[in-house]
């Protein structure tokens, strides 16, 4: 039979109930809140000039045309480097290690690794990419920093994601004669593709956002890159967006530019992730 609650339980339920709600409230409304005086700010800057130019003290101008195309080369070598090592490892780790302690140790590696602040992650590719391998202060060196910094956040994500699927559909596919690597690219990838989306958008959120491993990694031009030949592709360097923003606003003073240079952050971010999450439903289907 229905149970009548007493008072004090019932005063209990609502009032845990009305925390909820406020958390809730307040975390979006911070959200809304910080989202809202950005585009305030940064909104009224942007033109179609300021996004296909480049600043130019000689013209007069002030362009984010080369720190917008240099933050999309990062992201995608980035990703196209890290995406394939992490997935790849993830699916060893998960379905083809057969010594769990070796596969504890690398889990516990890469959770450790994922926590790390960015500083160390920028003076160790300084070190390997920029001195020892001679790659100098390049948009290449910045890309395989980030790279090594991402790369513990898919594997994870990826591993997790692939745990989640049933066993009883691996034995299923190999019942029905499959081979394990069959199995693996019909059965099981698609069916953890939402995890292997969400690291890539993991993923590109620290990319994007990434601002330490660059300034030590890259350098701090704001000038137009030439991506015409392979040699100039491996030696550009320039500014990302996070970079021209902390440029902006902390050695030039002009806080108008950097609002709307956080604003075009915000929108790619966002295009971003849509576009990952539509590949994912894509990918699915």
């Amino acid at each position: 039979m229905h149970q009548t609650l007493s008072p004090f339980r019932r005063a209990y339920d609502l009032g845990a109930r009305a925390l909820l709600y406020l958390s809730a409230a307040l975390t979006c409304g911070l959200l809304l809140c910080l989202i809202g005086y950005i585009c305030f700010r940064g909104i009224p800057g942007i033109s179609w000039s300021f996004l296909t130019t480049a600043a130019s003290v000689l013209r007069g101008t002030v362009g984010i045309f080369p720190a917008i195309v240099n933050t999309l080369y990062v992201i995608v070598v980035s990703l196209v480097v890290a995406l394939p090592l992490g997935v790849g490892a993830a699916i060893y780790l998960t379905e083809y290690a057969s010594n769990r302690r070796l596969v504890e140790i690398i889990e516990f590696a890469t959770e450790t690794l994922a926590g790390i602040p960015s500083i160390i992650y920028a003076l160790v590719g300084n070190v390997i990419f920029c001195v020892s391998l001679r790659l100098e202060k390049t948009l290449i060196a910045g890309s395989l920093t980030l790279v090594i910094m991402v790369l513990p956040t898919i594997i994870r994500t990826t591993q997790e994601s692939l745990k989640t699927v049933p066993q009883s559909y691996r034995e299923g596919s190999l019942g029905l004669g499959s081979g394990k690597w069959h199995m693996i690219r019909t059965v099981v990838l698609p069916s953890s593709v939402d995890g292997i989306v969400t690291g890539c958008i993991l993923a590109v959120g620290r990319i994007v956002g990434e601002s330490a491993i660059l300034m030590y990694t890259v350098s701090m031009s704001t000038g137009m890159q030439d991506f015409s030949t392979i040699e100039n592709f491996m030696k550009s360097s320039g500014a990302t967006l996070t970079v021209a923003l902390y440029v902006y606003a902390k050695e030039n003073a002009e806080f108008a530019v950097a609002f709307s240079i956080a604003t075009i952050l915000l929108a790619l971010t966002v295009l971003i992730n849509l576009a990952a999450s539509l590949a994912g439903k894509k990918l699915k289907r």
